[in-house]
């Protein structure tokens, strides 16, 4: 496109460098930049442009031009603002989107620039921004329309502008209603209090009463009375009437025209390709309510500029002044614009829109302009974070048929491709315990026991009453929450499952399943000790690959092999990684180019291989869509510039980062619609909605309102006490409303941290929050961090130098401190303390502890872990699934040992040494408690006849028992 100085507006040079809005108004046909403190005040007698600049993640710009049509504003200003919008394009290089946007039929992008609303005022340029002495306050009614954003427009002040289906502002000089029509839906009446504020605010200082008047609540009600008296007393409300600007303009088949000479010439084709689209011609596509301008990349300015009039031309002779106008240029079409074609190329030519960026800025440089928002941006270079704490506990089950079987910690970062696993993770939140419940999808895993491994996550989220966070996570699409919680990741062919060993036999295919003896490659990848894997890969030499380090090993020899394009940096990940694969032997360095005939012979020979590595996507800006699943068909209408507030408690909503996507589901939704979270993210990777090419294998959220992951939240401005508030969307912005604009809950407060054999239970100061596990001085290769890495070390290092890498799980106590009525009773207290020493005794002591709603009632084999079983879900409890009860305990009270079997014995010698005191003077209800005693050890103080009547138990027997046997009954006999 040839562009010269005398084409450009000077008052649009040096324009979006920068992320934000900028506005012009058209004054005598020319654009004037109005101040930002105007931003958002419209008069319906002008016509504005507006521009919209985005800087995405990767550090290049985006502009969006929006040319604003007053009602009454004149012809020639609305082809002025066409024109110049034109000329704006031009010097932002080519590339801009443009949109038409006319008074009371905004798009939806544009309204979301200016949230909650714009109320354009009367006048025009002529009054535009003089000074205004105050005026009398007129009583003004405003109907508001929009789920997401919101349409305001007044009408008159009478009984026959209301009806049932819309929302109503009526805005007097001391007080605000806003009138629900009865029809009308809870969306869309939230977003109306987001305008009573936005008028509260500007017209009245924040200094008005605000009142909600429901259509149907006739006198009895005071505001509805004050309302109804306010249009003379109440009245049956009339029919609605619809207007011009009610009709509605079906869309109809896209319908192609070109343009040469200032005329559109319609074309005949059977169906729409990019094909038919000429680079040296403007074209338009004709939809009804959707019109599209195309401009090729080798137009001229002035083509641009006819075709741009030849578009309005053709809205004012069809008597379509709704149709929504957007001018697109070749190589940067929107998606909307693709999706009216059956066929649309998946590239584009980016460099044209370079070269054209590269021209006009050197055109501008030469006149002395800052260029700097018009040159390429270099992307920004940033270490991808996981956004969770990595300190919490982990459970890991592989799913068999119908059934899941819990790992042992040495097996926990242990996958199998012919395999599905379920993993639980328990960490420290905000304000509270925070779950995070998954299925690991192995590529060769059978369809059978996918699903399976789908229905038995639901059911573990379900029985902790959706509380934890949920996530579907295939091989090779691992998100970095996903390595970081598991710290070291290890993938083997093959599986262990009876599903795939059946499928292998009948399908006659051979059992790639690792065995230690045999010959096996891994490649060696991750950022660093606390995300690290090893992904078995076939044992040849084309599966080398310069940018990697490679463990190579069968039986009793293993060899370490390193590309020429890797960093020293990555030698300890393969030290790590070989401390859990070949635990005992030492690897045999291979440098790339100086292989041994050994290394090669196991490999099969020497062949070629690539060196390009496996570059991890960059992080896409994340878009916003609420949704809509009926029958199988999914509609989803984008949020634009969104917030917190969009996230509507009553709806579905997908956050899509294009690398793995999240399914928000507000509490409100009815149980039927929140069983079809899965098919809508399924649907939504299907439909790929964004035309990126998105896999359908892409990692998916699901995420329950209330219990949002710091993952999910930190793509808002987040305020975790709206997610906690009760109620509908439109009572919860009324309560907010009438508390001031804060939520009026209070945000719980974190509890207290639990100590457990000598560990703090609560968060780790930041210097100690890794799971890291430093280097035995007795052993020179580094070790590794994740907690499977350290129970298998354990095998290996001496019993003298442990290192616990994560804190054991901590024990909430099930009883309140406080006492019952009935405490003081001995009959009571000995039945209490009998009761509870006797669950000691038997296997299923835990689950008669459980209150009555969450015990396990499951009969099944302890051994398969039905999904029956249930959590605690309380959120103040920090207990984690078990799978047998049994089981569990037997594992907890063996944790317990080993964090204090060095304790327990100096223990009981301490308490010899100290004095004894008479049980009523140390237990927590003693009148004249004995002072200066620890109150940790109160039953240490007592003789060994009284501990053994008061606890039912010798001295001796009692410091065997489990810490938390040990404090339920300090508790039954008041020593707490």
């Amino acid at each position: 496109m040839g562009v010269s100085m005398r084409d450009l507006d000077p008052a649009l040079k040096g324009a979006g460098q920068k992320d934000g809005l900028e506005i012009w108004r058209i004054e005598n046909f020319n654009p004037v930049p109005i101040p930002q403190s105007s931003y958002g005040k419209f008069f319906n007698g002008d016509s504005y442009i507006v521009l919209k600049t985005t800087a995405s993640k990767s550090g290049a710009l985006r502009h969006d031009i929006h040319y604003w049509l007053g009602k009454d504003t004149s012809q020639d200003e609305a082809g002025a603002a066409a024109i110049k919008t034109v000329e704006l394009d031009a010097v932002l290089g080519g590339r801009a989107v443009q949109y038409r946007e006319v008074q009371g039929h905004e798009t939806q992008k544009f309204l979301s620039y200016f949230k909650p609303c714009i109320i354009p005022q009367e006048g025009g340029a002529a009054s535009g921004f003089k000074h205004v002495e105050a005026e009398e306050h007129t009583t003004r009614l405003f109907v508001c329309k929009g789920k997401h954003v919101v349409n305001v427009k007044e009408v008159p002040f009478a009984r026959s502008s209301l009806n049932h289906d819309d929302i109503f502002i009526l805005d007097t000089e001391s007080k605000l209603f806003q009138f629900n029509g009865s029809n009308s839906c809870i969306q869309e009446r939230a977003k109306a209090l987001e305008v009573v504020q936005f008028i509260k605010d500007t017209y009245h200082d924040g200094k008005c009463e605000v009142a909600s008047i429901e259509d149907g609540r006739l006198m009895a009600d005071s505001e509805s009375g004050e309302f109804w008296g306010l249009f003379g007393g109440f009245a049956p409300l009339p029919r609605k009437t619809f207007s011009d600007d009610d009709k509605t303009i079906d869309s109809h088949d896209p319908k192609l025209l070109c343009v040469e000479k200032g005329k559109a010439e319609p074309i005949e084709t059977d169906s729409l390709t990019k094909e038919l689209l000429d680079t040296n011609k403007c074209y338009i596509i004709d939809c009804g309510l959707e019109v599209y301008v195309w401009m090729g990349r080798n137009t001229s300015l002035d083509d641009r500029k006819s075709a741009s009039g030849a578009t309005d031309e053709l809205v004012r002779s069809t008597d379509r002044p709704k149709s929504q106008i957007t001018r697109v240029i070749e190589g940067f079409e929107t998606v909307m614009f693709k999706s009216k074609f059956e066929s649309w190329p998946q590239t584009s030519n980016l460099t044209m829109s370079e070269d054209g960026r590269g021209k006009v800025a050197a055109l501008l440089k030469r006149q002395g302009l800052d260029v700097k928002g018009l040159l390429k941006a270099d992307p920004v270079k940033e270490e991808p974070q996981p956004y969770i704490d990595c300190t919490g506990h982990l459970q890991v089950w592989r799913v068999n048929g119908q059934e899941k079987k819990l790992l042992a910690g040495t097996d926990q970062s242990k996958f199998y491709s012919g395999d599905c696993f379920i993993f639980q993770y328990s960490y420290p939140g905000e304000d509270r315990e925070e779950y995070l419940i998954g299925t690991w999808i192995g590529q060769n895993s059978v369809e059978e026991e996918r699903a399976s491994a789908h229905t038995l996550a639901s059911k573990m989220v379900e029985s902790m009453k959706f509380l934890p966070s949920m996530a579907r996570i295939y091989e090779g699409n691992e998100t970095i929450q996903f390595h970081s919680i598991l710290q070291s990741f290890i993938v083997f062919k093959g599986g262990l499952g009876d599903a795939y060993k059946n499928y292998i036999a009948e399908k006659e295919i051979p059992d790639e399943t690792y065995r230690e003896d045999s010959v096996a490659l891994f490649r060696i990848q991750g950022s660093g000790p606390d995300n690290m894997q090893a992904i078995q890969v076939d044992p040849v030499a084309s599966s080398l690959n310069s940018s990697y380090f490679y463990i190579l090993h069968s039986e009793s020899i293993v060899f370490t092999w390193s590309g020429n394009l890797t960093t020293s940096d990555y030698h300890e990940l393969v030290e790590r990684m070989l401390d859990l694969i070949k635990p005992d032997l030492q690897g045999k360095p291979q440098r790339e180019g100086a292989e041994s005939e050994q290394f090669w012979e196991l490999l099969g020979g020497k062949t070629e291989y690539p060196s390009q590595k496996i570059v991890r996507e960059a992080e896409n800006d994340p878009h916003l869509f609420s949704c809509n699943f009926s029958q199988g068909n999914l509609k989803v209408t984008e949020i634009h510039n969104f917030s917190q507030d969009d996230l509507m408690t009553e709806d579905i909503f997908i956050l899509d980062c294009h690398s793995e996507i999240f399914v928000w589901v507000g509490q409100q939704v009815d149980p039927k619609s929140r069983l079809q979270a899965l098919p809508i993210g399924e649907k939504f990777l299907e439909k790929d909605f964004l035309l990126e090419t998105i896999s359908r294998y892409t990692p998916i959220y699901f995420v329950m309102e209330g219990s949002e992951p710091s993952f999910f939240t930190r793509f808002f401005k987040w305020d975790s006490a709206k997610s906690s508030m009760l109620g509908n969307s439109f009572q919860r912005k009324l309560a907010i409303m009438k508390n001031g604009g804060t939520p009026p809950l209070v945000k719980p407060k974190r509890r207290a941290s639990v100590s457990y054999g000598g560990r703090s239970g609560g968060l780790p100061e930041k210097s100690q929050r890794s799971r890291s596990m430093s280097v035995s001085p007795d052993r020179a290769r580094a070790r590794g961090r994740s907690p499977a890495f350290n129970a298998l070390a354990a095998t290996f290092e001496s019993s003298n130098v442990r290192n616990l890498s994560t804190p054991p799980p901590m024990i909430r106590k099930l009883y309140p401190k406080s006492k019952t009525p009935d405490s003081a009773s001995p009959t009571s207290k000995s039945s209490s303390i009998s009761h509870i020493t006797s669950t000691f005794e038997r296997p299923s002591a835990r689950g008669s502890l459980f209150p009555r709603s969450l015990k396990d009632t499951s009969k099944s084999n302890p051994e398969t872990n039905s999904d029956n079983e249930k959590s605690p879900i309380n959120r103040e409890e920090s207990l984690t699934i078990q799978e047998d009860v049994k089981e569990g305990e037997a594992q907890e009270d063996v944790k317990e040992g080993e964090a204090q079997e060095d304790v327990k014995e100096g223990e009981a010698e301490d308490n010899e040494g100290l004095p004894v005191y008479p049980y009523e003077s140390v237990n927590t209800a003693a009148t004249d408690p004995m002072p200066d005693i620890d109150v940790t050890k109160r039953e240490a103080y007592l003789s060994n006849d009284e501990f053994k009547e008061k606890l039912g138990m010798a001295r001796s027997e009692f410091y065997t028992l489990p810490k938390w046997k040990q404090n339920k009954l300090k508790m039954a006999v008041q020593l707490f």
